[in-house]
């Protein structure tokens, strides 16, 4: 069976769990906590099985692949149905920009270790973190809604009316903005669809709330 190595509040393991309910595929999960105990990401049993020091991992008996996209795009070659990715090029870049815009350019500045440093390194007071936070949403949310409006190829959800990976992106980074209390109604068609995934079976199974590891 497959094993996520996930942490409930990770948007990047939130990212796989959806992509793995949608594909309706079992899988054993080992929460890492990331703030417990100086953070479990740290002790020496997992960074031997990811050097990174980040959730989430996938064993998948075989070997461990890191890094939620690869863990995805992974799933859906070798579990094709249903797909995740569009049948052409032309969609299949269209929605690797959308969820690359997402776990490339808003989510890596703006995750624990980032928040944490200005903590502890830099000094910077929950206030100030908090409005770095909200600065990088804004910046990126407000790039990202236009192109989701404004194009065709969006339906009821990031392309066409069949979730993929660019919701199994869309979706984790909006429930963070929320926990930062990020007023969403700003971007009215990202939050049509994320309304529109969170109505489905497999993305409440992922939700953070749902996990076992949550408190």
């Amino acid at each position: 069976m497959l094993k996520l190595y996930t942490y409930f509040r990770s948007s990047a393991a939130y990212r796989v769990r959806i992509a793995l309910a949608l594909k309706g595929l079992a899988y054993e999960s080992r929460p890492v906590h990331l703030l417990r105990n100086g953070g479990e990401q740290h002790l020496p049993d997992f960074v031997a099985r990811n050097p990174m020091q980040l959730v989430p991992a996938l064993d998948t008996g075989e070997q461990t692949l890191t890094q939620s996209l690869a863990i995805i795009e992974y799933l859906d070659e070798t579990r094709p149905t249903p797909p995740l990715l569009p049948a052409t090029p032309a969609g299949r870049a269209r929605v690797r920009a959308i969820a690359q815009s997402i776990a490339c350019d808003i989510h890596p500045i703006n995750n624990l270790r980032v928040l944490q440093y200005l903590e502890r390194n830099l000094d910077q007071s929950a206030e100030a973190r908090k409005a770095w936070y909200v600065h990088w949403i804004h910046t990126g949310f407000d790039a990202l809604e236009p192109l989701l409006a404004d194009s065709p190829e969006t339906g009821r959800y990031c392309h066409g009316d069949t979730p993929g990976l660019a919701d199994c992106c869309l979706v984790p980074q909006v429930a963070n903005a929320r926990r930062f209390k990020v007023d969403i109604d700003r971007w009215p068609t990202i939050a049509r669809i994320e309304a529109a995934c969170l109505a489905l079976p497999a993305f409440q199974q992922a939700a953070p709330e749902a996990q076992a590891d949550a408190e």
